[in-house]
């Protein structure tokens, strides 16, 4: 078998979600546990913790799966409209055609229509292309920039801690991971001259040609600012580096304070020689946000500044895949063309986006004022996403026990925790940490009566952890 796939590791459906499962199982046979349920804080999968669909974005999904309903006047009209304009767009008028390699035409125009509407700026849609989830679009663009052998091989920089789809796409690809570390000192800032460190260093073996930035930040949460924004920016252009914004949590702002900047916006804002020459892909999807839809698989990216011979190698490597599902360009067509004013499901569609960003701001609250009650855990704020990475401080005899057992001290807690009271939450080892210092991230994502549980046991577990091995 291909030797790379062996590197590959993705901790948010590692070792710790095999065993959560096992243990579900288990529950459901009977056997003792010291815990009625297993609460899987991992993932950032809100519907299965519980998060209602966004009812217009469901009903013109149902609508275009089963045309039939355009008939039912239960159905409002304008998520029939929306449905109608969406499958005349399909090949036969459904959605079990393929569409063009790289979505449908009219859901491209709808991308560039929202970007303009949220940055002032004009987006091509012969420049976006959907995909399957905003994952695929990633693995993409790295498949389309990894090259060469030794020294001469991509070397591509991501943030430390970062989230695992981009160590296992570059071990799969075989890429030089070079890592620069957030500051978590200044709530995971992102830090320039740490940048500078970790470009010198990689020139040393590689050839660094890309930058990853995701904002608001996984597993971290921080939002970056503006001023930030532009000397990521500047950097990309002094070291002519390929810039991707991981920008899929956008939608999730909850710092006093904080605001989300789209590279985009900012790179068009600069002006030359910046906005004609810094290549860039931005990438969204349906998962995250207030919409949770994850299973459907929707996202899209947009480059922009590539030369029109790359462009055109983009598009033939997008068409080795066919087409992405359909029921997600077919959601994201929903989202971007929501109800307006004085149509029948304005109200609803604005009351429901609402209560789900106001309960997210509520928890991600919460989160930080319970974790950081806990002596030994250390919490930053959660400005955005749908996570805490707090620190926490593990005795030196549990790190020996972790040794023994062949596992990070991180991992190790982890392990213990779950076993001990069914919470299910990803070691920082899994996302990468500063040596010598050790993380968790969970979601915020639980209803706020079971987040609260949830920390109130995981404070009680770690006091007499941290007990057992003192």
């Amino acid at each position: 078998m291909n030797a790379a796939i062996r590197r590959v590791q993705y901790a948010v459906r590692g070792p710790i979600v095999t065993r959560a499962l096992e243990l579900e199982q288990e529950l459901r046979q009977g056997v003792p546990k010291p815990f009625k349920e297993v609460i899987k804080a991992n993932i950032g999968d809100a519907h299965a913790m519980g998060q209602k669909p966004i009812t217009f974005l469901r009903q013109v999904s149902a609508l275009c799966l089963f045309p039939p309903l355009l008939s039912d006047p239960s159905f409002p009209e304008d998520a029939k409209a929306r449905a109608r304009r969406l499958l005349a767009a399909c090949a036969g008028q459904s959605v079990g055609s393929y569409s063009a390699s790289p979505g449908l035409d009219v859901v491209r125009a709808d991308v560039a229509q929202f970007l303009q509407r949220r940055d002032g700026i004009p987006a091509d849609p012969n420049h976006i292309f959907l995909s399957s989830g905003a994952s695929e679009a990633i693995v993409t663009m790295l498949k389309l920039l990894v090259w060469g052998s030794g020294r001469s091989r991509t070397g591509v920089l991501v943030p430390l801690p970062q989230y695992p789809l981009y160590s296992a796409a570059l071990a799969e690809l075989e890429a030089e991971r070079l890592s620069y570390s957030l500051a978590e000192d200044r709530a995971w800032a992102l830090d320039l001259p740490e940048l500078r460190r970790a470009l010198k260093e990689g020139r040393g073996h590689c050839c660094p040609r890309v930058l990853c930035v995701i904002n608001p930040g996984n597993p971290t949460g921080q939002v970056q600012s503006r001023e930030c924004i532009e000397e990521v920016i500047k950097f990309a252009y002094e070291e002519r580096l390929f810039l991707m914004a991981d920008e899929v949590y956008q939608d999730n702002i909850y710092g006093e304070g904080c605001e989300f900047h789209a590279f985009r916006k900012v790179l068009a804002q600069m002006g030359p020689p910046y906005s004609d020459t810094v290549e860039l892909a931005s990438f969204h999807s349906l998962s995250k946000g207030f919409m949770g839809e994850c299973g459907f698989r929707g996202g899209f990216m947009e480059v922009r500044n590539l030369h029109p011979e790359v462009l055109q190698e983009l598009s033939k490597l997008v068409s080795v895949r066919l087409c992405p599902p359909v029921p997600g360009q077919i959601l994201m067509g929903a989202l971007l063309n929501p109800p307006e004013p004085g149509e029948p499901s304005h109200q609803q569609y604005q009351e429901e986006k609402a209560a789900v960003l106001r309960a997210l701001a509520e928890r991600a609250r919460l989160t930080e004022q319970l974790l950081n009650k806990i002596p030994g855990i250390r919490c930053n704020p959660v400005q955005g996403a749908m996570y805490a990475f707090p620190s926490i401080q593990l005795p030196p005899r549990a790190c020996a026990a972790a040794q023994a057992a062949g596992q990070p001290p991180d991992l190790f807690f982890c392990l213990r925790l779950l076993e001990g009271t069914g919470i299910c939450l990803v070691p920082g080892s899994g996302f990468g940490q500063r040596e010598g210092t050790f993380h968790f991230r969970m979601t915020i994502l639980p209803p706020t009566e079971k987040l609260q549980l949830l920390l109130e046991k995981l404070g009680n577990f770690y006091t007499n952890f941290v007990k057992e091995y003192s």
